[in-house]
């Protein structure tokens, strides 16, 4: 497996087989896919060591790797943002703001305290550990919303839209505690609020002139605003992922008439670049090394759950959601993976240099192992108990026909009926 297309072919088996396990046992592929990558970056390690056959095992992503693995997690971003059409963000305005600003809020401030006062972090530690078990995974979120169907309901975009809204609360946060003011990201701020400013009216124009070409120039528009701003975004010491969601965001009516092109877009991420995300993410955990803060990480994970669960569920019923769907919400809300492993790792890249020139990140590598391996948890351990346990009943291909021809409530309604209540009500005649 030294050549570039032997790792290419045990990569996309590996994603092969996270396919049919989720398949047989019905759960995300976004998730077997990570624990494939955990499970199988850790076999390849113990192989290696012991020399077994004689062979160099190895499994670890090289450049072009986690290339692919990166543009896989911006054009996820960038698709979940499109999703959110603004008519329902406009709708929902205020359950979205209520449920992601607390969703946000909680963890954030309870992760905070729990690691500075109850685990000795320092105050800059203890933030890093707050902001990155804040988030919502936007990434985990969109592809259990796409194979379950719900991202065609207002239900499923409103939970989108909530987590657009806890993301957002991240991003600010890591900006105004780390944030580097200086002249690349005043470029970056000043271009990218152009860019989202034109892109609405410029990319409207361009798919109505060249969007049946053959070549797809259309897509290859959205690509190139997604590359140069991702690398805006790096030159001032962020991340490319961050601005991919609000040009989603801002494209999200465009793309509600676009309905094929995204389509072939979603065929595009989920067969081919997802797989090496969510398999870099599993394998970037070492099990070898995780015993001796196992304990901390469960109590972490369980801090953001319980945090989760006071800010989120009482709002879900406070907004009339169905038992299940409150449940369903809570669980998807504590979901982590794309900027909790951001926000880690940049803990682990930034920090302070003493006056002797010596430099010291905001994190140790001991944390930042604990921290990865908590928001890996908290992708699965919540999405499969919501998956499981607390599923709209509603099956995805009835549930879509069911959401064109309207006879099935699935939002807010004047006479009372619920978020999320998905049994079927009589449709008054005009």
């Amino acid at each position: 497996m030294e050549t570039s297309w032997g790792i290419a072919a045990a990569w996309m088996g590996l994603a092969l087989l996270a396919s049919f396990i989720s398949i047989r046992y019905k759960l995300s592929v976004a998730l077997v896919e990570i624990l494939v990558g955990i499970a199988a970056g850790n076999l390849a390690a113990l192989l290696g060591r012991h020399q077994v056959f004689g062979l160099h095992w190895h499994l670890e992503a090289n450049e072009w790797i986690r290339f692919l693995a990166g543009f896989g997690s911006i054009l996820l971003t960038f698709l979940a943002g499109a999703e959110i059409e603004p008519s329902v963000l406009r709708r929902f305005l205020k359950e979205s703001l209520a449920i992601g600003v607390a969703s946000f809020a909680a963890p954030f401030v309870g992760a905070l305290l729990f690691a500075h006062y109850v685990s000795g972090w320092e105050w800059p530690a203890a933030l890093i550990c707050g902001i990155a078990l804040s988030t919502t995974s936007v990434a985990v979120v969109y592809a259990v919303m796409i194979e379950t169907g719900l991202n065609e309901t207002d239900f499923g975009k409103l939970i989108l839209a909530a987590c657009f809204i806890t993301d957002l609360g991240t991003v600010v946060a890591l900006g105004v505690c780390f944030a580097n003011y200086d002249g690349s990201l005043l470029v970056f701020a000043v271009v990218a609020a152009v860019v989202l400013w034109l892109a609405p009216r410029f990319v409207r124009w361009f798919f109505a002139r060249f969007s049946t070409h053959v070549s797809e120039p259309g897509v290859k528009m959205v690509f190139f605003m997604l590359f140069g701003l991702g690398a805006l975004a790096t030159l001032s010491n962020s991340e490319a992922v961050l601005p991919a969601y609000m040009v989603g965001l801002a494209l999200a009516g465009i793309f509600a008439h676009q309905r094929d092109v995204l389509r072939r877009l979603r065929t595009t991420v989920f067969a081919f670049l997802t797989p090496f995300y969510f398999l870099n993410a599993g394998m970037k955990v070492d099990a070898t090394a995780l015993w001796g803060g196992l304990g901390l990480i469960v109590i972490l994970l369980l801090v953001k759950l319980l945090t989760k669960l006071i800010g989120v569920w009482p709002l879900t019923r406070a907004f009339r959601f169905g038992m299940r769907e409150s449940h369903y919400t809570t669980l998807l809300m504590s979901t982590g993976l794309t900027f909790g492993t951001i926000s880690a790792l940049f803990g682990l890249t930034h920090g302070t240099t003493d006056p002797a020139g010596t430099f010291h990140s905001y994190i140790n590598q001991g944390q930042y192992s604990i921290l990865v391996t908590v928001v890996i948890a908290s992708a699965i351990v919540p999405t499969m108990i919501a998956q499981k346990f607390f599923r709209p009943e509603i099956e995805p291909a009835v549930e879509l026909e069911i959401a064109r021809s309207s006879p099935v409530r699935l939002v807010p309604s004047d006479d009372g009926a619920r978020i999320g209540d998905m049994r079927e009500a009589p449709v008054r005649e005009e």
